[in-house]
């Protein structure tokens, strides 16, 4: 809770200045000196909130209406016995107090009395109230006296104790001239709800906590300074409208034709207005502090959390998808229905990180390997489950089109999704930042039934390997690492069936990509020619580029028109290709094993270099590969035919290309470069040549190609 200061009079010009027609500035000074001297709270605490939420209410239904509807009532809805049990409590301890306002202001009214001099009357009234207790205090006096007037008013047609009562305060004659009374009525209700907006305000600055924000804030004590100044004009604005009621029920009609108070009603809103809006400009300072405050608190709560053993994962999933039990906070990707955290508890978790922008490829093919997982139930790589966590920038105003896109994706995934983007805390999606180093590519991090991270980068091991990969941990990448050997199974395992038919068959087969069309051509057709010659059988199949997908698309169709070779007809096939390989690459990595001498790394990273400029091909013969070479160096060994086509009767055709291609290779050291997106998070520091073993140099550079599915942002390469 919020305490305030007096405040004094130098700092209370700010303010007052905007209104200079009313009092001059020295006489504002010593007016508030005044003011604030007749302030000594005794420490008393009022809960004003629900004695302002029944005023509120009262002078909501109390509204100057020309056409009266029959039979209208005000009511006071209030559900909870219990609150409103607590509510007549306190007005049977106030009750006296706002009595002696009201009668104070009315008696002051009906005497001529200055509205500074009354309003100062009431400040002294009110002594050892707090500053919200003496302004929303007032403002239920007035209420009771306003409510009771428009109460009359709007009943009095079809209630015969009504209207003799309204009689005695000479309502019918006012009601049946209600037009000179419109715009003092118009003024009243503008000036009414200023009144309303710097009470609330201030009711929220009292509310503010006190564990969050202190003096030392610039915006809270600038505010703090200026709550007595609301607090005053405010009660003096109450003063005029209660005169203004008190003297219609008095004087009548001679009263309502005057103008001079309409003018009087509307100086006090534009003041009212002027305070209100530097104040709420100060309370949403002090709003966005608190939350930095809490957020940072949260953020540290993440990092103790997730240093502590716990005996599951309950603690630590609350805290980052949902804390509460006021809702259930998944969707079950299988049923659609929401279900509580706890259907998570002490299992293997996998959270699924990524922002809206999940393409079509990433979602299929995780679709399909979560699928397979699924039909194996009875096997450890299955005992685990996957929770979608999406993370969008809370600095974007969520709309409609977001709307869709989150329910589009999250209705097209089979496992656990989060229920909406806006559960996930600020200080969750700092820490999945910062401490996961998402960026904005999705990620993989995987828990274990006791909530420790087991592996906060899986997503690599889940597109190599599957939900083999389980449990994820770095000692079961290693193992896999070891299983595997420089194959074409490892370029095209799960991706298509038809090259692991040819494998199986023995056939010379040709992998190849770029996006050179006439190069494409010249390399098919040569191969072509030379299988022919040689009698061998050989499959070709073009797996496109990492980038370029349109050109790539252009290319595939042109492929199959042209027969040139086979073509995955599906874009997804590609992508799944390369992702692949850039997850070899960057599990390496992870595992610190990027630059080992490892025969199988240096021609993964041979093959992604050549990706990024010209044609390539890999030959194989069955499942050994024969050749990975770039396209400068592959068509010269296949056009040089005649030169080595001597030696495939003694050495076979592998063996005999493979030594041309490398005399070739030996001449022309082609340029091998790697670019790793700066969306990608971790970078190496550096990497050594697949060709010649040196240390690459390493560069910044910007990217832009307009024909990708996802735009080229900033990235790091190595030349």
């Amino acid at each position: 809770m919020a305490y305030w200061s007096s405040g004094s009079g130098a700092d209370t010009q700010k303010l007052i200045r905007g209104d200079r027609g009313m009092v001059a500035m020295s006489d504002d000074n010593i007016m508030m000196k005044q003011i604030i001297a007749t302030h000594t709270p005794d420490g008393r605490e009022v809960d004003v909130k629900p004695l302002f939420f029944l005023v509120q209410d009262i002078l909501n239904r109390a509204t100057f209406q020309v056409d009266i509807p029959e039979g209208v009532q005000a009511q006071m809805e209030i559900e909870d016995k219990s609150q409103q049990a607590g509510l007549f409590a306190m007005i049977d301890a106030i009750s006296f107090t706002i009595d002696r306002i009201s009668c104070e202001i009315a008696y002051k009214a009906l005497g001529g009395s200055d509205a500074h001099a009354t309003t100062v009357s009431l400040f002294s009234l009110l002594a050892t109230y707090s500053w919200d207790a003496k302004l929303v205090l007032t403002l239920a006096a007035f209420a009771l006296n306003y409510g009771e007037f428009w109460l009359l008013a709007q009943i009095y047609p079809a209630n015969q104790l009504a209207k003799s009562m309204a009689i005695l305060k000479q309502l019918p004659s006012l009601m049946e001239n209600t037009g000179p009374l419109k715009a003092r009525f118009d003024a009243l209700n503008n000036l009414i709800k200023a009144m309303m907006d710097v009470t609330k305000c201030v009711i929220e600055f009292k509310e503010l906590p006190s564990a969050y924000i202190h003096q030392d804030v610039a915006a809270f004590s600038t505010a703090m300074t200026h709550i007595p100044i609301a607090v005053y004009w405010t009660i003096r604005s109450i003063v005029a409208c209660a005169t203004q009621i008190t003297m219609l029920t008095s004087m009548g009609h001679d009263y309502a034709v005057s103008t001079t108070e309409s003018w009087e009603l509307s100086t006090l809103a534009h003041k009212l207005k002027t305070i209100y809006e530097h104040l709420r400009k100060q309370l949403a300072t002090c709003y966005q502090y608190i939350e930095e405050k809490k957020s940072l608190e949260a953020y540290q709560m993440l990092l103790h959390l997730f240093e502590t053993l716990h005996v599951d994962n309950m603690k630590i999933l609350r805290a980052l998808i949902y804390a509460k039990d006021d809702l259930l906070p998944l969707v079950d990707g299988a049923s659609k229905k929401r279900v509580s955290i706890d259907v998570l508890r002490r299992k293997n978790v996998l959270l699924l990180i990524s922002g809206l922008d999940f393409s079509h490829e990433e979602l299929s093919i995780l679709e399909q390997i979560y699928s397979e997982s699924r039909q194996q139930a009875g096997r450890l790589e299955s005992q685990f489950e996957v929770v979608w966590i999406p993370i969008v920038d809370r600095s974007i105003e969520w709309n409609e089109a977001m709307q869709k896109q989150f329910e589009i994706l999250q209705a097209s995934m089979s496992w656990y999704t989060v229920h909406h983007p806006t559960l996930i805390e600020k200080a969750v999606i700092k820490f999945i930042k910062e401490v996961w180093h998402f960026k904005n590519r999705p990620i993989l991090v995987v828990l274990d039934p006791q909530g420790r991270v087991v592996c906060p980068k899986a997503i690599h091991m889940m597109w190599i390997w599957g939900s083999n990969a389980f449990p994820f941990t770095s000692m079961r990448e290693e193992a896999l690492w070891k299983e595997e050997a420089w194959r074409l199974e490892l370029l095209v395992d799960g991706i298509d069936p038809m090259v692991l038919n040819w494998i199986r068959e023995g056939k010379y087969i040709f992998l190849y990509g770029g996006d050179d069309l006439e190069w494409i051509r010249k390399f098919t057709n040569a191969a072509r020619t030379v299988a022919t010659a040689a009698r061998i059988p050989l499959e070709m199949v073009y797996v496109g580029k990492s980038t370029k997908r349109e050109q790539v698309r252009r290319i595939m169709a042109s492929i199959q028109i042209e027969k040139l070779s086979q073509a995955w007809p599906d874009l997804t096939m590609v992508w799944f290709f390369w992702t692949r390989l850039e997850s070899m690459l960057f599990s390496k990595i992870q595992l610190g094993r990027a630059d080992d001498q490892d025969p199988m790394m240096q021609e993964i990273k041979k093959l992604l270099s050549y990706d990024r400029d010209g044609g390539w091909a890999v030959l194989s013969k069955g499942s050994q590969v024969v050749v990975n070479g770039h396209g400068t160096t592959i068509v010269p060994a296949l056009l040089e035919y005649d030169i080595w086509k001597e030696n495939v009767p003694v050495k076979g055709f592998d063996v005999s290309f493979k030594e041309h291609h490398q005399k070739l290779h030996g001449i022309a050291h082609p340029c091998c470069r790697f670019e790793f997106s700066s969306h990608f998070g971790r970078t190496p520091h550096s990497m050594t040549c697949p060709e010649c073993l040196r240390v690459m140099e390493k560069f910044t550079t910007f990217c832009c190609c307009h024909d990708d599915h996802v735009p080229g942002i900033g990235s790091s390469s190595l030349y």
